[in-house]
């Protein structure tokens, strides 16, 4: 049996069955209670077992999984508590992984993998501009158009709005005001950094379902501390979309003895703050369906109550760190935490979340039959890689030695929807001057007629963009 330790007490050591990893999981507790630590053990052990593991870096503080830890007298003391006979300090194979690319190789997404339903929550769209947006992606697959980044979806917003007329029997009534509000939201989203996110190539998840030379799992370590602070919606984007393309792609493996890959999400809140119900219910099945395709899910958060209930109560480990009752609303969340655990008659469990000092968590395992294990106050373990980020010097080091080096690094911009359009716009305009400037009238030259057709044909921002870029290589022929 392969086995995971994650703690002791003086009674006994709480071990993790590692077929039961695709059975979810939850780390709560408050901020500075070791939240971090539990995360970065259960990597540790998934990774030792040949699982390869995703990790979003919030804070920035779990690079240091890519190398070996330093050992000291409170880690010595810590080992003997835990009764850990063959602790090794030792790293971790790891790949980081940045939205930014500032500190990890690009992660990138397409718009048409994206998809509407995503997208239109990234930019808090009602329903009337979720169902233009849903049009859109619909004409763009009837077109043969490719949308791969933000400047595409742009394009055939805008060539939505000029064509609405002719649409409109096919598509619905497509207004002038809901375009103009998705396009405003997408000038937000881009300068929130959504333009970095957006292209190719496109990020290739089985890169991260990988294992090392020894077998071991490769640590995929994205850099959140910027996309969460900065643009929380689009950081819950990319987890939904990795979480959605991963359940669209894996195969059905049913019960085995160790997943196929784990995923801890950060901040779990942020993936259910504002999302409207039928994502939530996506969400839902998916926490669900994918434990057969051996993925496990670890969700990271304050409190577990952040997590709707039809998922939390799919989630077979629970780590529960420190709460603080400060308030009459705190004691009735401490309270409802407790209720979440199998009780344990020798444990008050409300006392105990709120008296565990930093390093120590209420547990709860899953036993062979699937049933949850009462719940045990205990240590947990130390980490045996580097509690704390790398130097930015070792950070780049371990990027440049990643196998993957080079070839996110290199954006793409083959022929899309934008290329498309503007093919269109220009054919347009050329056909449309030629022939007023045959039976043209008074003294207006073939250049003002094709100018004046071209503001007809164009009332966008994006159009008029487009319009200066032709009429800038006529007049330079000219």
């Amino acid at each position: 049996m392969q086995e995971i330790l994650i703690g002791a007490n003086s009674q006994t050591q709480l071990i993790m069955d590692a077929a039961m990893g695709n059975r979810h999981g939850m780390i709560s507790g408050a901020t500075g209670t070791g939240k971090t630590i539990s995360l970065q053990i259960l990597a540790e052990g998934y990774s030792r077992l040949g699982v390869p593991v995703f990790m979003a870096d919030i804070k920035g503080d779990l690079s240091g999984i890519a190398k070996a830890g330093a050992v000291n007298e409170k880690i010595k003391q810590r080992v003997q508590d835990v009764r850990i006979d063959n602790f090794q300090p030792q790293a971790n194979p790891t790949v980081f992984w940045d939205v930014f690319a500032r500190n990890g190789h690009p992660a990138r997404t397409t718009i048409s993998e994206m998809g509407p339903l995503l997208l239109s929550h990234l930019l808090e769209l009602n329903d009337t501009q979720t169902g233009i947006l849903y049009s859109g992606f619909k004409i763009a697959d009837d077109q043969g158009m490719l949308l791969l980044d933000l400047k595409d979806l742009r394009a055939m917003l805008s060539w939505m709005g000029s064509n609405a007329k002719t649409l409109r029997m096919d598509y619905g009534n497509i207004s002038a005001a809901s375009i103009g509000a998705i396009q405003r939201r997408l000038l937000i989203l881009e300068e929130q950094g959504a333009s970095d996110f957006f292209g190719e190539p496109a990020l290739q998840l089985e890169n991260f379902c990988q294992t090392d030379e020894f077998g071991h799992g490769i640590i995929s370590v994205l850099d959140a501390s910027d996309l969460s602070s900065k643009s929380p919606r689009l950081y819950a984007a990319f987890l939904l979309w990795l979480l959605s393309d991963l359940y669209e792609t894996m195969p059905e493996i049913g019960d085995a003895d160790k997943p196929k890959l784990v995923l801890f999400f950060d901040e779990a809140h942020l993936l259910f703050d504002r999302a409207p119900r039928v994502l939530v219910d996506k969400i839902e099945q998916i926490v669900r369906l994918i434990r057969s395709k051996g993925v496990g899910i670890y969700f990271i958060s304050q409190s577990p109550l952040d997590i709707p209930e039809d998922v939390l109560g799919q989630l077979g480990l629970k780590i529960q760190h420190a709460l603080r009752a400060y308030t009459p609303k705190d004691r009735k969340v401490i309270k409802a935490v407790a209720d979440t655990f199998r009780s344990n008659p020798e444990l008050d469990t409300v006392l105990a979340i709120k008296e565990l000092k930093t390093g120590e968590a209420l547990v709860s395992v899953l036993n062979k039959d699937g049933s949850p294990t009462p719940v045990e106050r205990i240590l947990i373990r130390p980490p045996e890689s580097q509690m704390g980020a790398l130097s930015p010097t070792e950070r780049q080091e371990t990027i440049q030695n990643s196998p993957y080096y080079g070839h996110y690094e290199q954006v793409i911009d083959r022929e899309s929807a934008y290329e498309l359009l503007r093919q269109r716009a220009t054919t347009k305009i050329v056909v449309e001057g030629l022939g007023e400037a045959t039976t043209k009238r008074g003294k207006q030259s073939s250049v003002e007629e094709l100018l004046k057709s071209a503001a007809r044909s164009f009332g966008s921002q994006l159009g008029k963009q487009i319009v200066r870029g032709v009429m800038g290589a006529l007049f330079a022929k000219r």
